[in-house]
């Protein structure tokens, strides 16, 4: 299973163990407190929209990293595109961000 596979394969698990939330207040509320433990932003998000969250994440100290496009991320969580996803239980999160270690197709942002 190649990397990029096992981090949606562990998405589309933590979304049915009901750990994922998306949408842009929601996640942002999640951040502020305290219960995302990481944040994944679709590449082909709005500049805006990734500074927001790059903003946000450096300032509460949450895990963000900008990977896949938007209708990749919605599948991956069995939903319509998704811009911004949030997992927020840390053992999956770990496995995410463990899946995700090639640099090259990954940006981490802290």
């Amino acid at each position: 299973m190649n990397q990029k596979h096992k981090a949606l394969s562990t998405l589309g698990m933590a979304m049915r163990a009901g750990k994922v939330i998306s949408g842009d207040e929601i996640v942002l509320k999640a951040v502020r407190q305290g219960k995302a433990k990481l944040v994944i932003v679709a590449g082909d998000a709005s500049e805006n929209t990734k500074k927001k969250f790059q903003d946000k994440c450096g300032t509460y100290n949450v895990k963000l990293v900008e990977i896949f496009d938007r209708i990749t991320l919605g599948e991956s969580i069995g939903k319509p595109e998704r811009v911004i996803i949030a997992v927020t239980e840390a053992g999956f999160s770990k496995i995410i961000i463990q899946s995700l270690t090639q640099p090259s197709e990954v940006e981490y942002i802290d």
